[in-house]
């Protein structure tokens, strides 16, 4: 996973977890040889398994590139309605010594709720959620709770679109380098806040929400874009950030068109250079065809 935030990110206040910094490099070399038998070094994303822990008891492996770890648990938690709130955790602490090597166990993620958190597990997702991108939600039926969501009635304008579509164009990334990863980014209009690569989509929308959450920032104002398709687990999840509008590179599914309409959120894909498609939520776009 790799991380860009924005200079004027909000910096965490005191009654928030505390958290280790455990990053891990992003890429590995490694030989290859190409169609004329030639020997050669390349760069590859590193996947590496992290076990999370929360109280001590085992939860889930989740598959990632592992730059900001505990943000990912943390995002985690919160989409999959574990917990109500940050401040119920009193610590994220990671691990990768323990994982070492190139098929050693998981790296560890030990999380720790306050006294009077009061979070209870009714049951254990002992699985490993793998880099596939069809992640699906490990407790309960998040669409039982999209009624509850209200979104502000927030819109961006179409020159903004276009600035976030060129502000992903010219970002460093991991994908440029190695490949094999998606990327995602909260805006302010178009300005980028935060850009985060993984090896699943998933991954990089919950280490968004967990940075979210950490720095008290809301999406009422924001704007979420993914390079991977708009499922509806990814609509369920921006709009569970309170973000109203996505963008995608990709497309959208059924599903997560449904979705999107069913919560008034604006769901835009296939945005390349100037060129892009409004499949939902179209009065919350400021069209200005001069600028196509």
């Amino acid at each position: 996973m790799s991380v860009v935030l924005n200079a004027s990110a909000a910096a965490p206040v005191l009654s928030k977890p505390q958290i280790t910094r455990a990053r891990a490099p992003l890429t590995r070399t490694v030989s290859v040889c190409n169609e004329f038998g030639e020997t050669s070094e390349t760069q590859i994303p590193a996947e590496r398994a992290l076990t999370i822990y929360l109280d001590k008891k085992e939860l889930v492996t989740l598959m990632t590139l592992g730059a900001e770890p505990e943000w990912l648990v943390l995002g985690f938690l919160r989409n999959q309605r574990l917990i109500d709130s940050v401040e119920q955790i009193e610590s994220i602490t990671v691990d990768w010594t323990i994982g070492e090597g190139e098929m050693g166990e998981p790296g560890v993620a030990a999380v720790k709720t306050r006294e009077n958190a009061h979070v209870v597990i009714e049951r254990s997702a002992d699985r490993v959620v793998t880099t596939g991108c069809g992640q699906g939600s490990v407790f309960g039926d998040l669409m039982a709770h999209i009624d509850e969501i209200e979104l502000p009635a927030a819109q961006i304008t179409q020159g903004q679109l276009y600035g976030l579509v060129n502000a992903i164009r010219l970002q460093e990334t991991t994908y440029k380098s190695s490949g094999s990863v998606h990327g995602c980014a909260l805006f302010q209009g178009d300005q980028m806040l935060m850009f985060v690569e993984d090896v699943g989509r998933h991954n990089a929308v919950d280490t968004i929400a967990g940075w979210m959450w950490m720095n008290d920032i809301d999406g009422q104002d924001k704007v979420f874009y993914t390079t991977g398709r708009l499922t509806s687990e990814m609509v369920i999840k921006s709009a569970q950030m309170g973000v109203p509008v996505v963008v995608s590179r990709s497309g959208i599914t059924q599903m997560g068109l449904d979705v999107a309409k069913r919560l008034g959120l604006c769901a835009i894909g296939r945005a390349t250079n100037k060129r892009f498609l409004c499949f939902s939520g179209p009065e919350r776009l400021v069209w200005q065809a001069e600028l196509a």
